[in-house]
């Protein structure tokens, strides 16, 4: 909608953004646009690494961070205070859909990029304003994560007890090292038969299959919270090994 020229750079690849950069007209304005957690994935951006690329050739930057907050940072703040860059990400896009479990979105940033937004956005200016109730439980859920991080570590702990319990079983679960843990299956079909067998065994696990990541890429894309218990974990583990098992998988 921008009617930008749109150039790609590798993914997570800061050397590859910077050769592009070098190559792009030094007079035309630059964004540099990346994901703050990968959703598919569950991989971090080196936003670093990318920041230090962008300022050198003169590019604003923006991180989608809609899978990094609650997550990434003291108190689940997000990949810009996980690699400390307060104030030198030019925008950060965010949502209430994820982590803090209610509803709707947001852009932040500097002033005058806000308004600018506000007055030229057109999906903004043809939407609607969030319910009160919504905008009230948006704002209890930021105040529960600012009082403590003890939710954010039990994630991380769910997480990486559940990643390391389906390793061991025999499961690929790619590149992840966030609470987003693929289980990549490759085949769609299997994908899908996979999270029917799930479900059938009372456990809820969606299929993620092309066109949403590539062909061959086909995985079970598992979402665990703070909120579950280790005996939950360990019963899930025993049906995705039951699943894994019957499907051939391990």
């Amino acid at each position: 909608m921008s009617k930008a020229e749109v150039i790609r750079y590798a993914h997570i690849n800061p050397k590859d953004l910077e050769v592009k950069l070098k190559a792009a007209d030094p007079k035309v304005k630059k964004l540099v646009i990346t994901d703050g957690v990968f959703s598919m994935d569950g991989d971090i951006a080196p936003l670093d690494e990318i920041y230090k690329v962008s300022s050198k050739y003169g590019a604003m930057l923006m991180v989608d961070d809609a899978h990094g907050e609650g997550v990434l940072g003291e108190s689940g703040r997000g990949i810009v205070d996980h690699f400390n860059l307060h104030g030198k990400v030019d925008v950060e896009v965010g949502t209430m859909s994820k982590a803090f479990g209610v509803v709707g979105g947001m852009a932040a940033g500097r002033t005058e990029i806000i308004e600018w937004l506000s007055q030229r956005g057109r999906p903004f200016l043809f939407s609607s304003a969030m319910t009160i109730p919504d905008v009230a439980a948006c704002i209890a859920a930021v105040k529960i994560l600012s009082k403590s991080g003890g939710l954010v570590k039990q994630l991380w702990k769910n997480a990486d007890y559940l990643r390391a319990s389906l390793k061991k079983a025999g499961f690929n679960t790619g590149t992840s090292i966030t609470p987003i843990i693929p289980l990549m299956l490759g085949d769609s079909k299997l994908a899908q038969d996979f999270s029917h067998e799930l479900f059938n065994e009372g456990l809820f696990a969606k299929a993620i299959v092309y066109p949403t990541v590539a062909q061959g890429k086909a995985r079970i894309r598992i979402m665990n919270s703070a909120g579950h218990t280790k005996e939950q974990l360990d019963k899930a583990i025993k049906i995705f090994t039951k699943v894994g098992k019957k499907l051939k998988v391990i």
